[in-house]
């Protein structure tokens, strides 16, 4: 199977080298005065990232060092556009380029026969998110694309539509030391779209940082739907305290936000 192969294009996965967030820190700051050795040991000490997002796409028969040395150049190009000045781990910026770039690279290899002007409308679009992205330092709406290529709203999203692959939603995107990170968790009752992935991985990071107990609560109430009585009752303390607990690990996750 592919994720147990040791050695892609030359490099041994087995010895990948993993840094820490003060490491990748101290290497960004470097960079942004000029420092290319900061850059190669940035962009070597971040390849095992590579690595764990293109597992995801074990199932099909592309070849593995295609995709690896495609999702190094969403590396590099998250390593030299990475924004120092914004409060925003590198790997919750990285992740999505990557992604986006074996994406690109799929979709130019994709048997299924898209028109032309469909195409190039889906390709288009995709670069004017990136420029958005630059421009604004956040994700930008379908309505916002479309405003910026003078386009309709429901021709980017059909040409966005037919480029896309159906992936299953239970489909890990993202591993961090043991942590998945699904598709799944990416939706919402009110809006699925690609605006909202970067805010949902930002919001998984803050719930990483709350208590044990606190991050059980959160998700029984908001992702279980459980009410304070009956998560009182599971795990075995008063209502009163399961209502403390949920508002102090809101006011924790407002302030991180």
């Amino acid at each position: 199977m592919y994720y147990n192969k040791v050695e892609i294009c030359g490099v041994n996965t087995s010895h990948l080298k993993v840094l820490t967030d003060e490491e990748k820190k101290e290497l960004l700051l470097r960079m942004k005065e000029g420092d290319e050795e900061a850059r190669a040991e940035l962009i070597n000490g971040n390849l095992r990232l590579v690595l764990s997002i293109i597992q995801r796409f074990t199932g099909r028969k592309e070849n593995l060092d295609d995709l690896f040395q495609v999702g190094c150049i969403g590396l590099v190009k998250a390593v030299d556009n990475f924004n120092t000045d914004l409060d925003v781990k590198f790997s919750t910026y990285a992740v999505p380029m990557i992604i986006g770039e074996i994406r690109r690279y799929l979709r130019d290899n994709n048997a299924i026969r898209i028109s032309r002007s469909v195409r190039d409308l889906a390709y288009r679009a995709l670069q004017a998110r990136e420029e958005l992205i630059a421009l604004h330092e956040s994700e930008p709406t379908v309505e916002q694309i479309a405003k910026h290529l003078n386009e309709k709203k429901e021709a980017v999203v059909h040409a966005l539509d037919a480029i896309a692959e159906p992936i299953s939603l239970y489909e890990p995107v993202f591993n961090d030391n043991g942590d998945a990170l699904y598709l799944m968790d990416q939706l919402s009752d009110s809006s699925s779209g690609d605006e909202r992935w970067l805010e949902n991985i930002v919001l998984r990071e803050v719930m990483m940082r709350l208590t044990e107990r606190e991050r059980k609560i959160i998700n029984m109430r908001f992702y279980k739907n459980k009410t304070q009585m009956e998560i009182a009752d599971e795990i075995g303390i008063s209502q009163a305290q399961v209502s403390r607990l949920e508002k102090g690990a809101l006011l924790k996750m407002r302030k991180e936000l």
